[in-house]
């Protein structure tokens, strides 16, 4: 199968314009047996993945970075070869808190520093309670000059070379933008063909923020069909090409200049996923793919839901 190089993008808001590839290995919390994890994540190595993608809330820093130990001791890379991104949590979204978290997460991926790390959510919990989903009752308001503050002092501190967010709305990217003084580099949030995000990737693009999309195949556990993988129409495009519907889903996210971070552990289909750059979806295609119906997947980590939790 050999490996591919993969495109990188320059994150702008960074002060070294450091490059991100643009397809990363998500990690979210299903997968539990750590040697499956450590497995495939050497696998993915050797396929051309640099960019893993955690959180603290995913239970995977462990295993994920067991795993890159592994794989730097056995020379398949250097570890500024890597890309490693991790997310605050919302307990810990407290201008004191966020060092200290930080400072854990590296221990427990047993890593010098981050490239990159994010606020998971735009929302602020009782400290210490980690439950999911959230219990609304737990919620304290956000101080999101506070805590930005404190993800700058981190830059500072050498403890990440990139700070972002995650599930920002557009309203919420202007009230961060209003109080930062270094701009965030990254919003990661779901993007997908059936959520498109025009609106946000705009505001993003104007401001040089790079968004990375999570659930860029619209897996969702058991939340019903999947809108992207069972598309008839993305079928048709699918044998046109002579791809998958994964990639052809992968390869419009790539056009439309933002970053993704797919998870499979299976061999084949991250193989599968990085083979779409030496090829292109027509005018056509891309005609096909605007009409598709949209729909939010994730309605949040909060039970019950939040009514401005996207401002949309």
């Amino acid at each position: 199968m050999g490996s591919v190089e993969i495109p990188t993008k320059v994150l702008t808001n960074t002060s070294s314009q450091l490059k991100m590839p643009v397809v990363g290995m998500g990690s979210a919390p299903d997968f539990t047996c750590k040697k499956d994890t450590k497995d495939a994540i050497i696998e993915a190595i050797k396929q051309g993945y640099r960019h893993f993608d955690t959180a603290a809330a995913y239970g995977s820093e462990q295993a994920l970075g067991e795993a890159l130990k592994e794989a730097i001791e056995l020379g398949l890379v250097t570890r500024d070869e890597l890309f490693v991104t991790s997310k605050l949590w919302v307990t810990e979204n407290h201008p004191h808190l966020v060092i200290p978290a930080l400072q854990k997460s590296l221990k427990t991926l047993q890593l010098d520093y981050l490239d990159l790390y994010l606020i998971h959510w735009p929302l602020s919990s009782q400290p210490g309670k980690f439950t999911f989903p959230i219990d609304v009752a737990d919620l304290l308001p956000f101080d999101v000059k506070g805590v930005w503050e404190s993800m700058e002092e981190s830059l500072k501190l050498g403890l990440t070379k990139a700070i972002g967010v995650s599930n920002f709305s557009v309203k919420k990217l202007e009230n961060l933008l209003s109080v930062a003084t270094v701009l965030p580099a990254v919003n990661q949030v779901e993007m997908n063909l059936a959520w498109q995000q025009k609106k946000l990737r705009e505001f993003c693009n104007a401001h040089g923020i790079v968004l990375t999309a999570f659930s860029p195949l619209r897996k969702g556990a058991s939340r019903g069909p999947n809108e992207v993988m069972e598309n008839d129409m993305l079928k048709e495009i699918a044998d046109a090409h002579g791809k998958s519907v994964a990639q052809i889903s992968l390869r419009w996210l790539y056009e439309q200049g933002v970053t993704f971070v797919p998870k499979s552990y299976d061999k084949e289909r991250m193989n599968q996923n990085l083979r779409i750059f030496d090829w292109s979806l027509t005018k056509e295609d891309h005609e096909k793919i605007d009409q598709i119906k949209q729909n939010r997947l994730i309605p949040g980590p909060t039970k019950p839901g939040l009514n401005d939790l996207y401002d949309d």
